[in-house]
């Protein structure tokens, strides 16, 4: 019987302890007790059988190498050392160790079982083990993470012996982990052995991207550091495929002395601990490698670019674009009062073509290269641009974000509204992009393009919006006596003073039907210059200075030197409208000449903390210029639509006078057209859209009126960016670990917070109509006497 009892408990099944032992029989023939140890042998003997069956399974099958892993350590630690106490135990028996053999050569069944007391417990929580390994949670097995997870959380039980065992098996997981990890951040490669277990994941849909799934990633790691991780990885990656294509790109090699920071971790891993080994390894890259790869006057060059073209840095490119995308529109529209005016937010019924939006763009380089004259040639910028911009129908409803390829926050930057205003330039949706190339992938992501396209519809729209009205009054013949009277001597002749007395009647009447038109053309441009000019100059320019002067460090050097950085307050209107005149062509190329003067003497910052900054820019910058808050961008863009209305019909209505004039003083009848009605049509209509303008207007400011007092909003606004800079991580989303406190960036800089700047109230302060709100309606029918208080 006590051969028996070893055999089964070193895992060979016996029916011996199978057997309940309830019937008559074995109860005359065992007590109580004797069932009872029995019952505990067999149920060891169970677990040690089944435990060795399942872990043999899962060290062959189990698509987790982590998980193998930890299987195999079970079976070869674990389990064997179970079996060692087996043999230990028979041979004690064998030799008649005092401990187990009493007089008379008899071994109490007790004293057995008793030796085999201690690995009940720990065979029980084995087996609770395994079978987690084994099962699988809605169709898919058990992962790394979650077998790592649930063994730190063991090492709470209270249990010495189990909190041994879970330590000694996070050691295997976690070394296993560890070894998949260097495979990545030291040499660029996904494990071939248990990738679809790696928290690193290759994009399908680009062969050079990759992307974190937070699901598989160990509780001990924080986003930042796996952000850290993906950075390094992907940039590795990148400079193997270069260094494919260009032999004498190396510089892999040194990256095998990295191993040992790796390895000097130990088990269970400590969260800050592992954050600052990824970073050593991360600033030693950057210090490298990626100096060459990705300099930091690529990234200048890049974000100067976007500054100019896509912020409206350069007005020229605004103005030149707006201009050609007008002629582009009246070429296909010959009815001036549909242009660019679209029945709520219907599209009308027009169709453009991919080709004639490229060929505004090309055209606007050319009227570009034309302002420049004999600089053209120097503007290295400007070429750039040709190269990287395109012009581009929009193929969606949104701009809705896709995953990028580095990082792990590709969302919209602060949930962008989606007012439609790339509508505007073309009146069916037209965005601007950019090409992004490699290696300015690792820094620049596709939501990031796709945030700085909807600030451009947005900014473009209020200055095209700008431009049309002011070029109302470059319609001379609206603005003057046209045509003059006749020049003596014919003028006192009796016909020369009844044609000057008839054209003076025919001023004076279009002069005061145009009266209310020019007034709320005026206010229009008011609080659209004021608006640009908050927008440009203090918030758009303000936040460039600011982010401009940490990427450069002199921000630090003005700190040392006692000054403080540049402020951008203090602006008027004025700068905005100069800025359609031709000589700000020159004003831009001596700032660009600034920034890339001031850029020749870089501060280091690596590619991952400049990214990481950036985007933190870029939510500041779409919060600031009110992009998430929809309740404003709609009441703009309603006003912007009825402005393109106005516009449009003020060229129909001085066609119709033309004509008008035409048949009068020429003759030139016109036999298929009711002048007289159409100008009466027209006049009726431009009434109704001046009411529209001034509503619109008044909406808007009331839109902001709200906003400054909602206490919510105005705490997002000026607290939200530098508690989001905050929460990127412990570190700051740079991947540096609590240990490095909350200022520095991994290279002995500060960390980028974005200053104070803007401020809705100010605006409100600009924009101060007087009574005009107040004022009486406009009159819709009869012109005469109609005017508004402005």
């Amino acid at each position: 019987m006590l051969h028996e009892i070893l055999l089964s408990l070193s895992g060979h099944p016996s029916p011996l302890l199978r057997n309940d032992h309830t019937d008559s029989a074995a109860q005359s023939v065992l007590s109580p007790p004797e069932r009872q140890l029995l019952k505990t042998a067999g149920h060891i003997s169970h677990l040690h059988c089944e435990l060795i069956s399942y872990t043999a399974h899962i060290s062959a099958s189990h698509p987790s190498v982590i998980c193998r892993a930890v299987s195999t350590a079970i079976n070869s630690t674990y389990l064997a050392a179970f079996q060692r106490k087996v043999l230990e135990v028979e041979d004690n028996v064998l030799r008649k160790d005092a401990s187990l053999v009493g007089a008379y050569n008899i071994v109490p069944l007790t004293a057995v079982i008793g030796e085999f007391t201690g690995w009940t417990r720990r065979m029980e929580w084995l087996w609770d083990l395994v079978q987690f390994i084994s099962k699988e949670k809605e169709g898919l097995p058990c992962r790394a993470a979650q077998l790592i997870n649930k063994l730190r959380h063991e090492l709470q039980t209270g249990y010495a012996d189990i909190g041994e065992t879970a330590l000694s098996l996070i050691k295997v997981a976690e070394t296993a982990w560890l070894k998949q990890v260097s495979a990545w951040v030291l040499y660029g490669r996904i494990p071939v052995l248990g990738d679809k277990d790696f928290f690193i994941q290759k994009n399908v849909d680009d062969e050079l991207g990759f992307s974190i799934e937070h699901s598989l990633l160990p509780s001990f790691v924080t986003p930042s550091t796996a952000t850290s991780m993906l950075f390094i990885g992907t940039s590795l990656n990148r400079v193997k495929t270069r260094s494919s294509i260009d032999p004498g790109n190396t510089g892999l090699d040194h990256l095998s002395s990295q191993l040992q920071t790796l390895a000097n971790l130990t088990s269970p891993l400590n969260s800050a601990a592992f954050s600052r080994a990824i970073t050593s390894i991360r600033l030693t890259l950057s210090r490298t490698t990626l100096q060459k790869l990705l300099p930091l006057s690529k990234v200048l060059e890049m974000l100067i670019l976007l500054r100019g073209f896509f912020l409206l840095g350069r007005g020229e490119f605004a103005m030149a674009l707006t201009q050609q995308a007008d002629e582009a529109i009246h070429s296909r529209w010959r009815r001036a009062d549909n242009l660019a005016y679209q029945k709520q937010y219907g599209l009308g019924n027009v169709t453009v073509k991919e080709g004639e939006v490229a060929a505004v763009l090309t055209k606007t380089w050319a009227a570009l290269g034309s302002m420049q004259g004999q600089h053209a040639e120097e503007d290295d910028e400007l070429e750039i641009a040709r190269d990287l911009l395109r012009l581009n129908l929009s193929k969606t409803k949104a701009s809705t974000p896709v995953k990028g390829r580095i990082g792990i926050d590709h969302q919209s930057p602060s949930n962008l509204a989606d007012t439609p205003f790339r509508n505007l330039l073309f009146s069916v949706p037209v965005v601007l992009t950019l090409q992004i190339s490699a290696p300015l992938d690792l820094f620049l992501t596709v939501s990031d393009v796709q945030a700085y396209t909807f600030i451009n519809s947005y900014l473009l729209s209020i200055r095209r919006s700008h431009l049309h009205l002011t070029d109302l009054w470059k319609i001379t013949s609206l603005r003057r006596h046209h045509p003059p009277p006749p020049r003596p001597p014919y003028s006192i002749t009796k016909g020369g003073i009844a044609r000057t007395r008839a054209l003076r009647g025919r001023w004076s009447v279009r002069s005061s039907a145009m009266r209310s038109t020019w007034s709320t053309s005026s206010a229009a441009i008011f609080f659209l210059a004021e608006t640009e000019a908050y927008l440009q100059i203090e918030v758009v320019e303000g936040l460039w200075e600011d982010f401009h002067s940490w990427l450069t460090g002199r921000e630090e050097r003005d700190k040392e030197h006692g000054r403080s950085p540049s402020s951008s307050g203090g602006h008027s209107s004025s700068a905005i409208n100069n800025m359609t005149d031709g000589d700000d062509v020159q004003n831009n190329h001596s700032e660009t000449a600034h920034q890339k003067q001031n850029s020749k003497t870089p501060h280091h910052h690596d590619p991952q903390t400049l990214a990481t900054a950036h985007r933190l820019y870029l939510r500041t910058l779409t919060r600031r210029l009110l992009l998430s808050q929809a309740s404003f961008t709609d009441s703009l863009y309603d006003l912007l639509v009825h402005v393109d209305h106005l516009v449009a019909l003020v060229h129909r209505l001085h066609g119709i006078w033309t004509s008008m004039d035409l048949e009068a003083d020429e003759g030139v009848v016109d036999a298929f057209s009711d002048l007289s009605a159409e100008e009466t049509d027209v006049r009726i209509r431009i009434r109704d859209v001046e009411a529209k303008v001034k509503r619109g207007v008044e909406s808007v400011v009331g839109v902001l009126r709200n906003l400054s007092m909602d206490s919510a909003f105005m705490a997002e606004v000026e607290d939200g960016d530098a508690a989001e800079g905050r929460d990127e991580g412990d570190d700051g989303g740079l991947g540096l670990g609590s240990g490095f406190g909350d200022e520095a960036d991994g290279e002995g800089g500060t960390r980028y917070t974005p200053r104070r700047t803007g401020g809705i109230d100010r605006l409100l302060m600009k924009l101060d109509f007087g009574g005009w709100f107040d004022a009486g309606k406009v009159v819709h029918h009869g012109d005469e006497g109609a005017d508004d208080d402005f």
